[in-house]
């Protein structure tokens, strides 16, 4: 009895040791933990099992548990869960493109909108901030912008080629843009940021907080709404990106069906 209980000391002094090398080496490493804590995550839309959470590990960081997968063993790929289907009594911020977690795609207003385009596509995005060296937003350009009649037209007016037309021309301009409040987008559904585009006859809106020091105050966009977006994680295909009027009936159709 008194071995083993020796052994079991032994076995405990040992595994204290071990945890304060490994909290040695995870304060070393802290910047390293950070980065990999900042990953792109998406929005819970179901319910946990039981109503409650699992309780979060604390103390050192630890190894999981882990094995070798075994002869036979199979596993397959999980579907993209990026664009989750939602309805339009879900919470709005599930449609909306969080700018803490997703970088925005930014893009200088003196850049020919061919430049902008390319960049869009490479990003898989459907619309570019448009800022000055202060990462101050100048405006926003989007996809209906570059590939509309806007440039054509712009440059049949100045008598310059398509090619030289630049983000700055046919952008729309910050102070023209659709912006919501994040406090209220946090309390909204779906439904209400599909009616606020349709009023305002636009693709995009952004949310914006509002932070207040002092005798001065800043705003901040939080995050973007994208029609063709929210038309997608609706289950509705997408309509051709210049056509907003369709992507809207196509909406107002899956409601009503």
């Amino acid at each position: 009895m008194e071995k083993r209980q020796s052994d079991e000391n032994s076995r405990s002094t040992v595994g204290a040791t071990a945890s304060e090398s490994h909290s040695e080496h995870g304060a070393k490493h802290k910047d390293h933990f950070l980065q990999l804590m900042f990953f792109q995550g998406g929005h819970e839309t179901e319910p946990i099992p039981g109503g409650s959470r699992p309780a979060r590990a604390t103390g050192s960081y630890a190894p999981l548990r882990h094995s070798t997968a075994g002869a036979g063993e199979e596993y397959s790929l999980a579907s993209p869960g990026s664009a989750a289907t939602v309805r339009l009594d879900s919470p709005a911020v599930d449609v909306m493109t969080d700018l803490r977690r997703v970088s925005a795609v930014t893009i200088d207003p003196g850049q020919p909108i061919v430049e902008a385009n390319h960049l869009m596509i490479a990003r898989g995005v459907r619309a570019l901030f448009v800022i000055d060296g202060t990462r101050r937003i100048l405006g926003l350009i989007t996809a209906t912008d570059v590939l509309g009649e806007r440039p054509i037209q712009f440059a049949q007016a100045r008598g310059i080629r398509y090619d030289e037309v630049t983000v700055r021309d046919i952008m729309t301009p910050a102070e023209r843009l659709e912006v919501l409040a994040f406090d209220d987008v946090s309390h909204a559904r779906v439904g209400d940021i599909v009616a606020t585009l349709k009023l305002a006859g636009r693709q995009h809106a952004l949310a914006v907080e509002t932070a207040t020091g002092g005798s001065s105050s800043q705003r901040t966009a939080r995050g973007i709404f994208s029609l063709t977006q929210i038309a997608r994680q609706l289950g509705i295909a997408p309509a051709q990106v210049h056509d907003i009027a369709r992507t809207f009936a196509e909406i107002e159709a899956a409601i009503a069906s």
